[in-house]
């Protein structure tokens, strides 16, 4: 593919320029190139398995089959996911085979795994948040699921030789593959001549299930563009670069074993989403999503299994300039085999100090963190370096289960001499509130400050649970102790004032006050988000007259959809609210012709 190929695309036409090539596939009782849907009873209840092309590699660890209520079983394909590891002795990466199945749901799924290894001694699902309950007979692990999930079953303990499960649900609005302005990629393995897929303006890449990508995907300079369906990008270089770009929708695709680089990559660019997205790795700075000087990003409902960090905000880097701000990440599930699952703020601008700053991370499950090396741990990791300032920064209803080696929090104004050119300007105003971690390999976290001119300010902690124990004021300890102590952490002198709160106090100098704009802009059709945002100590947020197509996440303060009404101005009341009090503050929404 190339430049010029930017208007009139369809499968045909990309694989005509391309020189792609399909390879045949194996099939699950379907008809050549299709999916099964399973026929039920109830029109409530359906089921679709997507074939695996021949040439990508499968796992036979696990046999997987799922029934609609009263259906037939159906035969559900195992792809072959890989992981990493760090030998601490050596620094070497061993590299070992997973597990992946998928397939798309509504109403009630039934599911069977089965062990290749036999009689099961011991069986878990997780995320444990969702306490999903099963039976095992033998060497069957069976349970039941009435909404989309993404789980990991693991058998005896077994966390690499595991079977990642991503129930989806049914698509809706599947683009014609007629349709001029869609690049349609149907069943079968497909590359291109290039090994690179671009996207062009106001199109819409489609890989639809049953399809295998082995190329990389980009957005470059381009605005009102997507990459949506339920196929896979394997073994791609750097698998999804959006560059420069404006409005881009990414949606329901999966992200294995990336020859290298990131699954996700979004530089300097605008209006992103990246929704239902499956990531993983096991190379070298095998990062899932990495964020750099961008704004009002998205990230919903991923599930990331990666050899580096998960998910990484940053500001400058290589060819990216400019302040990172407005980024959200909520309901989804982070596993770091290496490095962290969160991390904020390494990368920036010494010339021209920037700022990471309105960050919300809600309702994310952690299920794993192993890095040996003391530098690069935390599950929650805000390490501002080259002269970046981070700010305003929220992390809710986060539950971290019992990692491997490292720690729950590593928040440092750094000087990392392997990746900066001077120290972080310093870190103000971090609410974490609902933070829980059950476990015991988690070592001490680390609250420090660089000096008094590069400190960490404002950080409260409201409703911290370590292993069922409330940290905060009101618990039982020694009056002589700190609230780090009990964690247990460290906070150096630098750390001006952290606070421990419990689950609804607030004083009077924590009364919201909103300083998100006041004026936001959307193009009709075309993915949005808008983060109301407020000092003090915000709980609830809520809009009255958003235009048709977007909803207000009362929990992060997030207004996000597709535009849908018709061009013009809108006029949009916006709270945040606390126990002390509300703020409110009125916003001119405009929707733009694309």
């Amino acid at each position: 593919m190339n430049d010029t190929q930017s208007t009139g695309l369809s499968r045909r036409t990309l694989l005509q320029a391309a020189g792609a090539t399909a390879a045949a596939y194996s099939l699950i009782g379907a008809a050549a190139g299709t999916a099964r849907a399973d026929d039920t009873p109830s029109s409530a209840d359906k089921l679709v398995v997507y074939p695996i092309p021949s040439g990508v590699p499968t796992n036979s660890s696990f046999s997987v089959k799922a029934r609609t209520p009263g259906g037939e079983w159906q035969t559900v394909p195992v792809y072959r996911a890989r992981a990493k590891q760090i030998d601490a002795n050596t620094g070497s990466g061993p590299v070992f085979n997973s597990s992946v199945a998928t397939f798309d749901f509504s109403g009630t799924v039934e599911v069977a795994v089965t062990s290749s290894k036999g009689a099961i001694g011991s069986a878990r699902i997780r995320p444990l948040s969702y306490d999903t309950q099963f039976t095992v007979a033998g060497a069957t692990v069976s349970f039941t699921l009435t909404e989309p999930r993404n789980l990991s079953i693991e058998i005896d303990g077994e966390i690499f030789n595991n079977l990642q499960l991503h129930a989806n649900p049914i698509e809706t609005n599947v683009p014609d593959p007629d349709d001029p302005d869609v690049i349609y990629i149907g069943p079968g393995l497909h590359k291109t001549t290039d090994n690179v897929v671009k996207v062009p303006s106001g199109k819409t890449l489609y890989l639809a299930g049953g399809a295998v990508l082995t190329s990389r995907v980009e957005f470059q300079n381009v605005e009102n563009a997507r990459l949506i369906g339920r196929g896979v990008l394997y073994n791609s270089q750097n698998g999804v670069l959006v560059n420069y770009s404006r409005n881009i929708e990414i949606d329901g695709v999966m992200v294995l074993n990336p020859s290298s680089g990131y699954s996700v990559t979004v530089g300097q660019s605008k209006q992103v989403t990246v929704r239902n997205l499956h990531s993983y790795s096991h190379g070298q700075w095998g990062d899932g999503i990495d964020v750099f000087s961008s704004e009002d990003v998205l990230i919903e409902g991923v599930w990331m299994r990666n050899s580096d960090d998960c998910i990484a905000i940053y500001a400058h880097r290589w060819d990216y300039y400019g302040d990172c701000r407005n980024i959200t990440v909520r309901d989804s599930t982070l596993w770091a085999d290496v490095a962290h699952p969160i991390n904020v703020g390494t990368h920036g601008n010494t010339d021209k100090p920037e700022t990471i700053e309105n960050l919300v991370f809600s309702n994310i499950d952690i299920l794993d963190h192993r890095e040996p090396q003391m530098d690069y741990q935390g599950c929650i990791a805000l390490n501002p370096g080259d002269s970046n300032l981070l700010r305003n920064v929220r992390a809710q209803d986060i539950r971290v289960e019992d990692f491997r080696w490292g720690q729950l929090i590593n928040m440092r104004v750094m000087y990392n001499k392997s990746y900066n050119t001077s120290v972080g300007r310093g870190i103000d105003g971090v609410f974490i509130r609902n933070l829980t971690y059950t476990g015991t390999h988690a070592n001490p976290s680390v609250m420090v400050g660089y000096d008094a001119d590069h400190a960490i300010k404002n950080v409260t902690f409201q409703n911290l649970v370590i292993n069922g124990k409330f940290i905060g004021n009101g618990m039982k300890k020694p009056g002589w102790y700190k609230f780090t102590d009990m964690m247990p952490a460290y906070a150096n002198e630098h750390v001006i004032n952290p606070r421990f709160l419990n689950s609804t106090e607030a004083t009077s100098s924590d009364a919201p006050r909103i300083t998100s704009p006041e004026k936001a802009a959307a193009t009709k059709n075309q993915v949005f988000n808008y983060l109301i945002t407020a000092s003090g100590l915000p709980t609830k947020f809520n809009a009255d007259g958003l235009p048709k197509g977007l909803d207000i996440d009362t929990d992060t303060g997030l207004i996000s959809g597709t535009a849908r009404d018709n061009v013009g101005t809108f006029t949009v009341t916006v709270s945040a609210t606390n126990s002390v009090d509300t703020a409110t503050q009125t916003v001119t929404f405009t929707i733009e012709h694309a």
